[in-house]
Order: C-alpha cells, then sequence, then structure tokens
C-alpha cells in the first residue's frame, strides 16, 4: 500500500478548544502525525508526496465564499484590537435568512460551527495540503491500485460546504469521493470514525450519486449532537443515499461490527465502485475522546471486513487522538486490510 503524505500539514498546531464551556489543550496535534508514520514505516509503505491539484477539486465541493473565508480570516483577526491568537467563534448566526457580515467576528461565526476548529496563520496551507493528499491518494486508486492510505491532517468530515467544525476544514473524504465520481465512478463513503461525519453527510444530503454512511456514537448525548441520528435518510434526491449506524456509548469489538454489517451491505446494495473510507482511529477504548470500546485487534476485524467488500479503496485518516497505542491501531487496520484486500 501507497501512503500519501505532506510536511505542510504538521504547520496546523491549534492551542485550544472549549469543551463543556473549559478551555482544554486541543488534541488534533501534529504529533499525531509522528504516531502515524511510524505504523506506516513499520508496515514498510512507500511515501509519495501529493500533487498540487488547485482550488479546483476543493471548489467542486466547498464554495468560493468559504474558501475565501479560510485563506484571509486569520490576517482580518489580527487586526481586531485585543483579539486573541487564534480565530475562534462567539457567535453563531441562525443560518436562515442571516445576512453575511463583513467583520471578522461575524464571518468566524458564520463559517465555523463550534470552538473546536480554531484558525491560525498556518491553517488554510496545512488544510489545503491535506486536501491534496486525499485527492493525490484518490488518483493512485483511480490509476489502478487496489487501496491506498492518505495521512490527511486536520481531518475533514465535520467539515461542511460552507462550515468549518470539530477540528476540520476542508472535507477531505468527501473531495476525494466528488474527484471520483468526475472520472466516472459511482462513489461510497463509510465513515467509521467515533463521531458522525456530520459535514460530509450535509455535503451530499440532497444528492443521490455519492452514497453516505456512517457507525458513530449515538449522537443524542454526544458530539456533533444535531446530525446522525438513524432517521436521518437524505431528501430530494438523495433520500435513502444516506445511512447513520448510531451505537451506545462503550460499545466495544463484537457490537460495532454488528452494527457495521447493514453499512457495508448497503454499499454493495448502491452498486459502488469505489470506497472512500473515513477512517478514524478514535473508537479506541483509551483514546482521550473516549466513547465507544474498540481494541487494537478490534480495528483488524474491522478492516477485514471492509476489504471483504473487493472494492478499489481509499483510506482517509480523520479523527484518533494522541495514546500510546494510537500507532499500533493504525498499523492493525491497514496490515489487516492490506492481506483481506488481494
Amino acid at each position: 500500500m501507497q501512503t500519501v503524505f505532506h510536511p505542510a500539514q504538521r504547520a496546523h498546531d491549534p492551542k485550544n478548544f472549549l469543551s463543556s464551556g473549559m478551555r482544554k489543550p486541543n488534541p488534533e496535534q501534529p504529533a499525531r502525525i509522528y504516531a502515524l508514520m511510524g505504523a506506516v514505516e513499520r508496515l514498510g509503505h512507500e511515501v509519495v508526496t501529493p500533487a498540487d491539484h488547485g482550488l479546483g477539486p476543493i471548489a467542486a465541493i466547498h464554495t468560493a465564499e468559504y474558501i475565501s473565508f479560510l485563506r484571509r480570516i486569520h490576517g482580518l483577526w489580527a487586526a481586531v484590537p485585543g483579539a486573541s491568537e487564534e480565530v475562534i467563534p462567539n457567535i453563531h448566526p441562525g443560518r436562515q435568512e442571516a445576512s453575511y457580515p463583513s467583520s471578522a467576528v461575524g464571518l468566524a461565526g458564520y463559517h465555523m460551527a463550534d470552538t473546536a476548529c480554531p484558525i491560525s496563520a498556518d491553517t488554510f496551507g496545512s488544510a489545503y495540503w491535506s486536501a491534496q493528499t486525499a485527492l493525490t491518494g484518490a488518483d493512485l486508486v483511480l490509476g489502478g491500485a487496489k487501496h491506498a492510505y492518505a495521512l490527511s491532517r486536520p481531518p475533514g468530515h465535520h467539515a461542511f460546504a460552507d462550515l468549518a467544525g470539530g477540528f476540520c476544514f476542508f472535507n477531505n473524504s468527501a473531495i476525494a469521493a466528488q474527484a471520483a465520481l468526475a472520472a466516472g465512478r459511482r462513489p461510497a463513503i463509510l465513515d467509521v470514525d467515533l463521531h458522525h461525519g456530520n459535514g460530509t453527510q450535509g455535503i451530499f444530503y440532497a444528492r443521490g450519486d455519492v452514497l453516505t454512511v456512517s457507525i458513530h456514537a449515538d449522537p443524542s448525548g454526544f458530539y456533533p449532537f444535531f446530525w446522525g441520528h438513524a432517521q436521518e435518510r437524505g431528501t430530494g434526491a438523495g433520500l435513502g443515499a444516506n445511512l447513520n449506524l448510531p451505537l451506545p456509548r462503550g460499545t466495544s469489538d463484537e457490537g460495532f461490527l454488528a452494527g457495521l454489517e447493514p453499512g457495508l451491505q448497503r454499499v454493495t446494495d448502491f452498486g459502488a465502485d469505489f470506497l472512500v473510507v473515513a477512517l478514524g482511529l478514535d473508537p479506541f477504548e483509551g483514546d482521550p475522546l473516549a466513547g465507544l470500546g474498540v481494541t487494537t485487534p478490534g480495528f483488524a476485524r474491522i478492516a477485514a471486513a471492509i476489504a471483504g467488500l473487493g472494492l478499489p479503496t481509499l483510506i482517509v485518516q480523520e479523527g484518533g487522538y494522541l495514546c500510546p497505542e494510537l500507532g499500533a491501531n493504525l498499523e492493525s487496520f491497514l496490515g489487516s486490510f492490506e492481506t483481506a484486500h488481494r
């Protein structure tokens, strides 16, 4: 398996986020890369530097207005007297019929869903190359590779078309799926992160040309709270092309695998011929964001089940935070996937 990564993804270094009103150190740290790259090295992967596809494939998913916001907001914010070092919103509009603001504070509230996606001077560059990493991984699979791993950081699945959130800025998995669609494939996105892929769902919710499936901790009492419930099936042309599989808090290997089965069947029934796996390693029992109870060997079993679909597959890194087992969890997943997907 080839791994795609660009060193510019290390530059984004968020300091804080709010959790239950408390200011805490942001867990989406550059050090995640070193743990994940350790697993890649132990597996003997060739590491590929991503090509620069430009903004076109990103703008196929995200609005030009939002891309402009991400590019310029830190400069605008820094000019506000007394502003914090990082862009963190303190006001959010009800988006329906909301006027578009001109001030940095208003723009941050308009385009940032929560306080877990602080923006620094380096954020746009890292997010840009994270998206290019996913695009190059898609190129490898579209070009004939059975599978590839995109070490995309910062992650992407909480980013909507014009809204950052949950450590995410550009939706890397959605961008890769759209590129596959443009190449004539019928893509499905299977999200196995601890948290619901609410941005991915939102992007494709009214579309029937990309299937979105997410298995995650029940959002009735867990982030992202407002999305990810089983009754959310899509709308309009997208009705039936979105499947949510919420799990009770603490669900471990057997329950996760049982919950995953209808998601795998839906991918088959959709007739997908290109699979994007939005890989979160945060379902791990020892992850700092603790919500599910998957073990390190459990990731191997999950990977083997997904590989059983036999589809050309791009694996895009989403969550999974610093703990001693982070690298071992990735090694378990990718090693098993390679063995089973031959």
